[in-house]
């Protein structure tokens, strides 16, 4: 299936998913980036930054894919859309802890790490799938950003298991950081209330396939570092697909807007 081929009521579904692609992973990179000079020594530093780089890189390929279809300019959408109109999952949006990165930043690297983990290995099951979509340019932007998804996958699972596997302190504070990722992991793997559309047009396989991949991707390592999902861990009250947020999505999205908002006009 091309663009060229879509009507508008298959077109929907298709744009409601590149939003939630293309949304999930600015506001991923953003987050990431907050750690430049702050991660915990030089060479990661260099490293999540170019994780960063990359994740940002997929919302541009992803915003591009929108603005091919008729949703306009690509900068515009990731730069000047409000929040309520977001479709990213609620843990890329959250704080990396009290503070900011300009003044008395208390970021919980812990924290990142595991969501770092577990937000991959969820995109990695998604772009797998979407390498098979019936949507034939988001098949082709997933075989690129899976190249590229295979080397952070490795980075933050070694540092997952490393942390886990080291003091008493690593252990309970990465033990912490687990709880609070997974209370806002609910929505990550969700399609939002076009679900059933977007999976019906073959644009990615369901919820419920990608769940269970994505359980099975990380048991072992979980069994490994004696940790386990919560039954309820995708029972979630708020579902950042359809468009309900958090307050640290609209500072974040301000930050952002920044620069660009000096010159909208400008070619970012």
């Amino acid at each position: 299936m091309s663009e060229g081929s879509l009507n508008s009521i298959v077109k929907k579904p298709i744009i409601n998913l590149l939003y939630q692609l293309a949304d999930d992973d600015f506001l991923y990179a953003y987050r990431n980036s907050e750690w430049l000079g702050l991660a915990p020594h030089i060479e990661e530093d260099v490293a999540s930054s170019s994780i960063s780089q990359d994740s940002m890189g997929h919302a541009a390929m992803f915003y591009r894919l929108l603005e091919e279809l008729g949703e306009g300019n690509a900068d515009v959408l990731a730069h000047a859309r409000p929040a309520q109109e977001r479709k990213n999952c609620i843990l890329v949006e959250r704080v990396n802890g009290p503070g900011n990165y300009m003044e008395t930043p208390e970021y919980d690297w812990a924290y990142a790490v595991v969501r770092n983990y577990l937000y991959t290995t969820a995109k990695k099951i998604k772009i797998q799938s979407l390498k098979q979509s019936a949507y034939q340019p988001l098949a082709d932007v997933a075989v690129k950003v899976d190249m590229e998804l295979h080397y952070h996958l490795l980075h933050w699972k070694t540092w997952f298991v490393q942390l886990l596997s080291s003091t008493e302190e690593a252990k309970e504070r990465m033990q912490v950081a687990f709880e609070k990722v997974i209370n806002d992991f609910s929505d990550v793997l969700s399609l939002g209330n076009e679900a059933e559309q977007i999976s019906a047009y073959k644009f990615i396989e369901k919820e419920s396939v990608l769940k269970e991949k994505w359980i099975l991707a990380i048991g072992s390592v979980l069994e490994s570092v004696s940790l386990s999902l919560p039954e309820d861990f995708d029972q979630g009250s708020v579902n950042g697909r359809n468009g309900e947020h958090t307050e640290e999505l609209e500072e974040a999205l301000s930050i952002l807007a920044e620069v660009y908002n000096l010159n909208p006009a400008a070619s970012w």
